[in-house]
């Protein structure tokens, strides 16, 4: 964050009395690779800080509003999240919206082979990491404010159509399996599964677990959280099964028995025993649920590419991570076809 970026928001936390003393220390924290995010610090006090990446951005995308409000929304649930502070669509102070949110101060696990971990530990996590999705799938989005959060019906159709329409609308050019994925997908619609609130990119680097104990403390990264099929949003967790661990974020082709990790079966067992929720659909449809959600982080990938492209992507890694929607396209044919 430049020097005199830095000075606006200063100036702007004191005024505001979030801060008690005109002085503020500002890191960049990892991860946030669509949303920038920031460490603030002054004196005993620290904050995130998540804004909008600079640039032309796509319609929709970057919903840092979205964020903040089911943050909020979320307070006093079962389901873990940092405190809301502050909102502020002031685009003169940081270049771009922003909000505040507390920090919380615990382990975040990118490697889901957990190699840190006893075999003990490992299951640990995996049994927290069902449970805290299965307590967002249980939430009466009426009870909290959110029942205008998206619409109810409808979500995977509108869900293709949004992701194949950033596809169409790329500069750079696409892989022969997104193209047969944005043809395939929609003639394969299922019959979908009640409306309840969604996280859209729950994964185990997007939750924070207690610096000691192996409890989550808080979900992060709500960009593309909305009213939707919980049967989606599960299988979206559910891909890391199926993703190989030498490409991204995966378990797949690993030992896991060896390891502690629940197989792709008996997790789901565990959400269906933990939510309630009737996850038993058929073989088909199941695999229409994970190779659609393939192509869309595959969509996500390849728009990162696209930033990146631009000069507007804020990880540095950037042009590395948009490479990998083109394998994730190609796995996603490989699971429906």
């Amino acid at each position: 964050m430049k020097e005199e970026v830095r000075e606006r928001l200063q100036s702007w936390l004191y005024a505001q009395g979030t801060i008690d003393k005109a002085g503020l220390l500002v890191k960049t924290l990892a991860g946030g690779q669509s949303n920038p995010t920031y460490l603030l610090t002054s004196g005993d006090q620290q904050f995130v800080l998540r804004k909008q990446p600079d640039g032309p951005l796509l319609k929709s995308a970057h919903a840092i509003d979205r964020e903040y409000r089911v943050i909020s929304a979320l307070q006093n649930s079962a389901v873990p999240v940092p405190k809301a502070i502050a909102w502020c669509d002031d685009v003169s102070i940081v270049g771009t919206p922003f909000y505040l949110m507390s920090y919380l101060d615990g382990r975040v696990f990118v490697d889901q082979s957990l190699p840190s971990l006893s075999v003990a530990e490992r299951e640990h996590v995996y049994k927290e990491m069902n449970r805290v999705i299965a307590e967002l799938h249980q939430v009466d989005p009426d009870a909290v404010g959110l029942s205008d959060y998206g619409r109810r019906e409808g979500f995977i159709t509108r869900q293709v159509e949004r992701w194949s329409r950033n596809l169409q609308n790329s500069t750079l050019p696409l892989s022969d399996d997104m193209r047969f994925m944005m043809e395939w997908l929609p003639s394969h619609l299922p019959q979908e599964s009640h409306s309840v609130l969604i996280h859209g990119d729950y994964r185990l680097d997007n939750l924070i677990f207690d610096a000691k104990e192996l409890c989550v403390i808080g979900v992060l990264d709500w960009e593309l959280s909305t009213l939707g099929d919980p049967i989606s949003d599960f299988a979206y967790h559910c891909m890391s099964w199926h993703i190989p661990h030498d490409l991204w974020r995966g378990i797949g082709g690993l030992d896991l028995s060896k390891l502690g990790i629940p197989d792709k079966t008996t997790y789901r067992e565990w959400y269906a025993s933990h939510s309630g929720l009737n996850v038993s659909v058929d073989d088909a449809t199941w695999r229409f649920y994970l190779g659609f959600n393939l192509f869309r982080m595959a969509a996500i990938l390849h728009g990162i590419a696209e930033r990146a492209q631009q000069g507007n992507a804020n990880a540095v890694d950037a042009i590395e991570t948009g490479r990998k929607a083109v394998p994730l396209a190609a796995l996603a044919r490989s699971i429906v076809s």
